[in-house]
């Protein structure tokens, strides 16, 4: 009994602690090993992700030249050296062709002196309103400086300065600076004296005259009657240049609308030299972008067959790809590929195709340009290239234009049935007929100039349900073209309906004798009225009285479904297949009855449109990431229950050990009290 006592006890050599570290680590393993597996799975996941939203991200990048129309309207021009000419700028689609300009010359802007004092800061002591008027001056007199008559630019506002008596010649600069007129306000110091000098916008009909309604202005003051007081230092004049042998006159020289997309600006006249250059379409910008997106293809399929599927190592070990068993990274592999060779939505004629162009799929899935096909296509079909890869809208009417908006990424590629029910139009009102005396109906013109001047010729107007200051017309007349044209200038030039962005047109009706105003804006918030005008302005057919006719939205229907029309533009209806598309309409559409409007992404569109749908923030590897993210916070959950129950294991072994510790303690202390009991028992017998 000793001998098991001994063997069972603490002198057993049983080492207790290092026995429950192996039991629990026995316990853990198997289910340790489960979670670092699915844990470097997931890591591995997450990886591969990165990876290819950087391939898709980066191959994303090569459709945006593809999808902007203007790569396949590329221009090039060599233009000869030259300091007559400057070019700025030659936009996608410039008008091709062959040019000689010469410039016999350049446009000049008007400048005045006036308001000479020796002190710039003084109070002139003048109050009252300055009227500047933009239009063109004919001269007399020996040198041609006498200014004698003008003829009012009826598409400038008239500007309106208010003058206090504190104001100095800064001050007025300033006023006429922040007016944003397009005249240029300085104060000038010669040999003593200080001078206000105006700077017209350059060109012949950008002229000014100014008047005053006080005496006080009238050093300010040069119109025919008065000019004494101001310096003429610069008359205007036009640039005059001769395009292959026509002659063009300009108010500028800054050059943007002679020849169709080709800005450049006219440094000094140059009679006699002719500057011959071509522009000519550069195809090259396209074919780079599409060979750009051949490469990035195949770089791309790579980088996706290798994530989705099987490659060899090094030893030829076959590997399998991080994402070879996810469902959703093979899903988008197949999209991609499937719409490489499909056709592209919309397009009903040309190239349809990437095959047409001679881009061809390979037995490796990899992509390759056909080099006589995509030459030939650039040759004899380079319109189709357009059509294929950008994206396009047309209109069966001459008086629709199809745009796009801010949520063309919503319309839905295809053909839609348009009509148009109601043209926009703007408000207006009528004038009755001119019943002045001495007015001539026949030649439309006073047999005396009218001198508004004399009388009250004032009136109030509202535009658009802007209400004007009170306009008064203070000059003499010889025609009702005349009248027309300082009305539509002093109108449009009111600081209340200038600065709330409304104004008229003014017309002449030569057969009624009367005036017409129109608001410059469409829809049912257009409206023109008189509130007030003076009994002499009757004389000109215009009273309070008048009754005007307010604008019309245009309204029409897309696939049979009402769209939504504010002025001349007509939206399809919220949700519906052609949202995003909007319909420009000019007066005379509702003529037309029915049409078709077309809308194509392009390819370059439609697979942009495919890529942001994957990589977008609530895209498909957004939703998948987040997938995995809550997966490996399960492992992380998992690995912390697994030891929370390894503790509670250990803690339950350790004391069971412990127990058994404290039985084998015991049975020792009792073995120790049973040595040598044989030899105390009575009646024993001894060797």
């Amino acid at each position: 009994m000793s001998n098991i006592i001994n063997t069972l006890g603490a002198g057993s050599g049983i080492d207790t602690t290092a026995l429950v570290s192996q039991l629990v680590e026995v316990e853990r393993a198997p289910q340790e090993a489960r979670l670092n597996s699915r844990e470097q799975k997931l890591d591995a996941q997450i990886s591969a992700y990165g990876t290819l939203k950087s391939a898709l991200s980066e191959f994303q990048s090569l459709m945006s030249p593809l999808a902007d129309n203007n790569t396949f309207n590329a221009r090039s021009v060599a233009l000869p050296e030259t300091d007559v000419i400057t070019p700025n700028s030659l936009a996608a689609g410039a008008q091709v062709g062959t040019y000689q300009i010469e410039v016999v010359d350049i446009a000049r802007s008007q400048s005045l002196a006036m308001g000479s004092t020796d002190d710039k800061k003084a109070a002139l002591g003048a109050s009252g309103q300055m009227s500047i008027q933009f239009g063109e001056w004919s001269y007399t007199g020996v040198d041609a400086d006498i200014p004698d008559n003008f003829t009012i630019n009826d598409e400038r506002a008239a500007l309106n300065i208010d003058i206090d008596p504190s104001d100095t010649l800064e001050t007025i600069a300033k006023k006429i600076n922040d007016s944003d007129s397009g005249v240029q306000a300085s104060v000038l110091g010669v040999d003593g004296q200080y001078q206000l000098m105006l700077t017209a916008p350059s060109g012949a009909s950008n002229a000014m005259q100014i008047t005053g309604d006080d005496p006080s202005l009238s050093a300010f003051e040069f119109n025919s009657t008065n000019y004494a007081s101001v310096t003429e230092t610069q008359q205007a004049s036009d640039a005059v240049l001769k395009v292959n042998g026509l002659s063009v006159r300009r108010d500028t020289n800054q050059i943007n609308d002679v020849i169709e997309g080709f800005d450049f600006t006219l440094n000094k006249s140059s009679e006699g030299e002719k500057l011959t250059f071509a522009v000519e379409a550069d195809t090259g910008v396209a074919q780079q972008a599409i060979r750009d997106f051949v490469e990035g293809y195949n770089s791309l399929y790579q980088t996706m067959q290798n994530l989705t599927g099987y490659t060899r190592d090094e030893d030829n070990n076959l590997v399998r790809g991080s994402l070879s068993t996810d469902g959703l990274a093979r899903s988008m592999f197949s999209q991609l590929r499937g719409l490489i060779g499909a056709e592209v939505v919309g397009v009903d004629s040309g190239f349809t195709a990437l095959t047409n162009l001679g881009i061809r799929t390979q037995l490796d899935g990899t992509l390759e340009i056909e080099e006589d096909t995509f030459s030939k296509a650039f040759t004899e079909n380079y319109e189709f290239i357009e059509t294929l890869f950008a994206r396009d809208t047309r209109s069966g009417s001459n008086y629709v234009d199809v745009r796009l908006g801010s949520y063309a990424s919503k319309t839905v590629p295809g053909d839609y049935e348009v009509e148009i029910t109601q043209d926009p139009s703007r408000g207006s009102i009528g004038g009755n007929a001119i019943s002045a005396l001495n007015f001539d109906a026949v030649t439309d013109s006073f047999t005396t100039a009218l001198d508004t001047s004399v009388g009250d010729y004032s009136f109030k107007i509202s535009v658009d349900g802007v209400q004007s200051d009170t306009i008064t017309l203070s000059g003499s007349y010889a025609s009702a073209e005349e009248i027309r044209a300082e009305l539509q200038s002093l109108i449009n030039g009111d600081s209340k309906i200038s600065e709330a962005g409304a104004g008229v047109d003014v017309t002449y009706d030569a057969a009624t004798d009367s005036f017409a105003f129109n608001s410059r804006t469409y829809g049912k918030s257009s409206s023109v009225s008189f509130s007030s005008a003076s009994a002499d302005m009757a004389n000109l057919g215009i009273s309070s009285a008048l009754s005007g006719t307010a604008g019309k939205d245009v309204k029409g229907t897309i696939n049979g479904e009402p769209g939504f029309g504010t002025g001349r533009v007509l939206l399809p209806p919220l949700g519906s297949d052609a949202y995003g598309m909007t319909l420009n309409v000019r007066p005379g559409a509702a003529s037309e009855g029915v049409f078709t409007a077309s809308f194509s992404q392009g390819f370059a569109g439609t697979m942009d449109k495919l890529i942001n749908s994957i990589l977008g923030a609530e895209g498909a590897i957004a939703s998948r990431e987040t997938t995995i993210t809550d997966q490996l916070e399960d492992v992380s959950y998992e690995r912390s229950e697994l030891d929370r129950k390894m503790s509670s294991y250990e803690e339950r072994l350790t004391l069971q050990y412990l127990n058994m510790q404290k039985i084998v303690d015991s049975l020792n202390s009792t073995g120790s009290s049973l040595d040598g009991i044989l030899d105390r028992l009575p009646f024993t017998a001894k060797d």
